[in-house]
Protein backbone atom coordinates (compact mmCIF):
# COMPACT_ATOMS: atom_id res chain seq x y z
CA UNK A 1 0.00 0.00 0.00
CA UNK A 2 2.03 3.29 -0.89
CA UNK A 3 2.04 5.63 1.63
CA UNK A 4 2.05 8.93 -0.47
CA UNK A 5 4.75 10.84 1.21
CA UNK A 6 7.62 10.54 -1.30
CA UNK A 7 9.49 7.72 0.33
CA UNK A 8 10.47 3.93 -0.93
CA UNK A 9 12.73 1.57 -1.53
CA UNK A 10 16.19 2.80 -2.12
CA UNK A 11 18.18 1.69 -5.10
CA UNK A 12 15.73 0.19 -7.31
CA UNK A 13 15.39 1.26 -10.92
CA UNK A 14 17.99 2.97 -13.74
CA UNK A 15 19.68 6.07 -12.50
CA UNK A 16 21.53 4.65 -9.58
CA UNK A 17 24.86 4.13 -11.82
CA UNK A 18 27.99 6.63 -11.49
CA UNK A 19 27.44 7.11 -15.97
CA UNK A 20 29.38 6.13 -18.53
CA UNK A 21 32.53 7.87 -17.80
CA UNK A 22 32.81 9.92 -20.55
CA UNK A 23 36.09 12.21 -21.56
CA UNK A 24 38.81 9.71 -21.70
CA UNK A 25 40.84 11.43 -19.45
CA UNK A 26 42.04 14.15 -21.97
CA UNK A 27 44.24 17.10 -20.38
CA UNK A 28 44.65 20.58 -21.73
CA UNK A 29 48.29 20.19 -22.61
CA UNK A 30 48.69 18.95 -26.31
CA UNK A 31 47.71 19.89 -29.55
CA UNK A 32 46.72 23.01 -30.52
CA UNK A 33 44.11 23.46 -28.41
CA UNK A 34 43.96 26.79 -26.21
CA UNK A 35 46.70 25.52 -23.02
CA UNK A 36 48.61 23.76 -25.29
CA UNK A 37 52.36 24.28 -23.07
CA UNK A 38 54.61 26.99 -23.12
CA UNK A 39 56.59 25.83 -26.41
CA UNK A 40 55.59 25.86 -30.19
CA UNK A 41 55.17 28.95 -32.63
CA UNK A 42 53.36 31.40 -32.94
CA UNK A 43 52.40 31.64 -37.06
CA UNK A 44 50.77 34.40 -39.30
CA UNK A 45 48.10 33.03 -41.35
CA UNK A 46 48.60 36.60 -43.57
CA UNK A 47 52.71 36.01 -44.70
CA UNK A 48 53.52 32.82 -42.80
CA UNK A 49 55.74 33.96 -40.82
CA UNK A 50 56.84 32.37 -37.48
CA UNK A 51 57.93 33.26 -34.39
CA UNK A 52 58.75 31.28 -30.94
CA UNK A 53 55.79 31.42 -28.78
CA UNK A 54 55.82 33.34 -25.40
CA UNK A 55 54.79 31.60 -22.31
CA UNK A 56 51.79 33.49 -20.92
CA UNK A 57 51.06 34.99 -23.53
CA UNK A 58 48.35 33.94 -26.33
CA UNK A 59 49.59 33.61 -29.88
CA UNK A 60 46.44 35.78 -30.95
CA UNK A 61 47.70 38.66 -28.67
CA UNK A 62 50.59 38.75 -30.24
CA UNK A 63 51.22 40.70 -33.64
CA UNK A 64 53.31 39.67 -36.71
CA UNK A 65 56.41 41.62 -36.91
CA UNK A 66 56.25 42.17 -40.42
CA UNK A 67 52.84 42.81 -41.59
CA UNK A 68 50.75 43.43 -37.93
CA UNK A 69 48.51 40.94 -38.41
CA UNK A 70 47.51 38.80 -35.34
CA UNK A 71 49.25 35.30 -34.92
CA UNK A 72 48.12 31.82 -34.70
CA UNK A 73 49.19 29.14 -32.78
CA UNK A 74 50.96 26.00 -34.97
Amino acid sequence: MPRGDGTGPAGQGPGTGRGLGRGGGRGRMGGTRPGAGPGGQCVCPSCGTTVAHQAGVPCYQMTCPKCGTKMVRK
